[in-house]
């Protein structure tokens, strides 16, 4: 049995600890080199390229050009086959989502004046079309399909369509078409990986091309979206699932293990890290971790031990807390769990993530879930830039200006002395007297 990573950060070196640092899609050159000819084939040959791909790649062999895209009939069979339990679970964390969403949504515009008869302000309009990618590889993910279409649907963009893998019999994971239903999307696709990405670009005979491309994605999907970055805008980085708990000595460490599994079981490419600085939390979260695995299905198991026993997850022992605080925003987690009994007193050292759940009774599945804010957040310390999925994605801004006749005598005088600095001559012109005569009639 693969002994679990356990790193005392005070005595490794520099070079080890930016290795701790790497995530498992740190070189995408070989998935680069390998989607290159996935791309073309999807760019030249159209439905025919995401119907082989589709067989040889997901073994959906049933699937056809006319069944690339999901039917009506589709769409109701799959409120028949998920439970109704399942269905509430929806219907729950999308009411959630689209709540905390809406508060999110910018007026349609501000105006100000900025100085007596000069006026600016913004203007906020929804991106024409957006592609939500769904990953399916190692399991269903109907809560993506949540967190990707609420604030797409509450930012009223007018065309949205949902990309995801085939299923092995050619259909879609029925509680995914539940919740795209339920969130107000109707367009689903069912290629996945980097042939989406680029149907998505390009588009094809039965694809629609899209403006931007959001959704979390093995690293295909991101070397795809980097590849066609000129083509089609790929929004935040969201890669392979990743999460650090940080635990103080209020808590147990068997829960630290319990919640350090959550992300962990996504898949071997995950990244997952307890970070402590209490040795009794280390040790005991080491000697839970056999117990919770006993609880848990052999795949996910498998995938776990992979990332808890690799070079991408394990325990992180420190110093001190403020050893704990350099060692997360260094890392910029995706996922950040502040397990103490007074959470808020460790609030206001982390700058660096892109989710923060706080105490015991906030582990990153209800995040994930349930409670409302965006689980699509970027990844490889993305959080250092990005922030999670939003409204804001899904719309754009516009500058609005309105100068009167009163005011524009001062700021064309403005406009002229800087156009003259920088050597402008045309913008020097565009506000001088040339300008009068076209003004006076």
């Amino acid at each position: 049995m693969s002994q679990i990573s356990f790193h005392e950060l005070s005595s490794v070196s520099s070079e080890a600890y930016q290795d701790l640092l790497r995530r498992s899609e740190a070189d995408l050159s070989g998935f680069m080199e390998r989607a290159k000819p996935i791309i073309e084939a999807v760019k030249t040959e159209g439905d025919a390229a995401l119907v082989r791909f589709g067989r040889d790649l997901d073994g959906a062999t049933s699937l056809t050009a006319a069944t690339l895209k999901v039917g009506e009939a589709e769409f109701d069979a799959a409120f028949d086959a998920v439970d109704a339990e399942v269905i509430e679970a929806i219907r729950h964390g999308i009411a959630n989502i689209r709540s905390f969403h809406e508060e999110q949504k910018p007026a349609p515009m501000w105006f100000k004046e900025i100085k007596p008869g000069a006026f600016a302000g913004d203007r906020y309009t929804p991106i024409r079309s957006v592609a939500l990618y769904v990953p399916r590889g190692k399991g269903a993910f109907p809560s993506v399909t949540m967190m990707t279409s609420v604030p797409a649907v509450v930012a009223e963009v007018p065309e949205l369509a949902i990309f995801t893998p085939p299923t092995p019999d050619g259909g879609v994971d029925a509680a995914t078409l539940v919740a795209a239903r339920i969130a107000g999307v109707e367009t689903v696709y069912k290629c996945g990986g980097a042939q989406a990405v680029a149907a998505a670009a390009f588009g094809t005979e039965t694809v629609r091309p899209a403006h931007k491309i959001v959704g979390p994605g093995s690293p295909w999907v991101v070397a795809a979206k980097q590849l066609l970055s000129n083509v089609i805008d790929p929004g935040l980085p969201a890669g392979p699932s990743e999460a650090i708990i940080f635990a103080d000595d209020t808590v147990h460490g068997g829960l630290a293990a319990l919640d350090l599994l959550i992300e962990a079981e996504h898949g071997p490419d995950s990244s997952a890290y307890l970070v402590t600085h209490s040795r009794r939390v280390a040790e005991e979260a080491l000697a839970a971790l056999p117990e919770h695995w006993s609880k848990m299905t052999e795949q996910r198991v498998e995938f776990s031990r992979a990332v808890l026993c690799g070079e991408n997850g394990g325990v992180v022992l420190t110093s001190g807390v403020e050893e704990s605080y350099r060692f997360i925003n260094d890392y910029a987690p995706e996922h950040l769990e502040l397990l103490s009994t007074e959470p808020f007193e460790h609030l206001g050292h982390i700058t660096e993530a892109a989710e923060i759940l706080m105490g015991p009774h906030t582990p990153v599945c209800i995040g994930n879930f349930a409670l409302g804010p965006n689980a699509v957040l970027p990844t490889s310390s993305g959080a250092r830039t990005y922030g999670p999925l939003s409204v804001h994605d899904f719309v754009k801004c516009s500058s609005v200006g309105y100068v009167t006749r009163p005011a524009y005598a001062e700021m064309a005088k403005h406009s002229r002395v800087l156009a003259h600095y920088e050597g402008f001559s045309s913008h020097e012109n565009a506000v001088s007297e040339m300008r009068d005569p076209y003004l006076e009639g």
